[in-house]
């Protein structure tokens, strides 16, 4: 009677990870490449403080645009919507056309209402704006 032999050919039972490493290199490559080209642009703003409380009136010989912490806009000493500001200041600026404006905003009021107002102007046909403060009270 005849030995059989028999051969155990080892089988290679684990996971090939050679794949799984490149797609995740190429996933990592593409996330570094994507986050340089993706940087976000911001303005950082700060407004100085008032030193002297004194806000410069229509006296001057400018249109006063108050703008309030709350949002609160003021043109000429009247509460106005913010949609409203192009139209008050077409209507002041027809009456005196040689005085600009001079934006007053208070510290803690947005910047997107300061940036909205400015727009606003520069519609109305007034290119002479100049900025201040409101002091804290």
């Amino acid at each position: 009677m005849r030995l059989r032999r028999h051969f155990h050919t080892e089988e290679a039972t684990g996971i090939d990870l050679a794949p799984m490493l490149d797609f995740v290199m190429n996933l990592l490559i593409f996330f570094i490449i994507t986050a340089v080209f993706s940087k976000e642009l911001s303005l950082a703003l700060n407004r100085p403080g008032a030193s002297s409380g004194q806000s410069s009136g229509n006296d001057t010989g400018s249109i006063a645009v108050n703008i309030q912490a709350d949002g609160e806009v003021w043109v000429d000493q009247r509460t106005v919507d913010i949609r409203a500001v192009r139209a008050n200041i077409e209507r002041l600026h027809a009456i005196k056309p040689e005085w600009g404006v001079m934006v007053i905003a208070n510290e803690n009021a947005d910047a997107g209402v300061l940036v909205t107002v400015v727009d606003q102007i520069k519609q109305g046909g007034v290119d002479n704006i100049t900025f201040g403060t409101q002091s804290k009270k």
